[in-house]
């Protein structure tokens, strides 16, 4: 008879870990189901369009200070986030916030 492994339990949700984290950006299904345990309410990223949400992200990402390169030269969070919703620089996200932006 084969006998059950025990699921193991972490300490931090999915979404704070390596395992809720996409390598190419973002979180991943599993890191933002373990983020709306939680409260949250997040929605996987958009690469295309002028949806609020987007024009949101790139206006608060354009202000965000920070290298887009660690010391060993791999692009850090902050560059796999942006290239995840589709913008290749800080200045791209900037033009294209400041383009959308909904005028007062």
């Amino acid at each position: 008879m084969p006998t059950k492994k025990a699921k193991k339990r972490y300490k931090t949700p999915a979404w704070q870990r390596k395992a809720g984290k996409n390598p190419k950006g973002g979180l991943n299904a599993k890191g933002r189901a373990s983020a709306k345990r939680q409260g949250s309410n997040l929605k996987a990223p958009l690469s295309k369009g002028t949806s609020p949400r987007r024009v949101s992200f790139a206006a608060r990402f354009a202000g965000m200070k920070g290298p887009m390169k660690d010391s060993k030269g791999k692009p850090t969070r902050k560059a796999l986030a942006l290239k995840k919703w589709g913008f290749s620089s800080v200045a791209a996200a900037k033009a294209f916030a400041n383009r959308h932006k909904k005028k007062k």
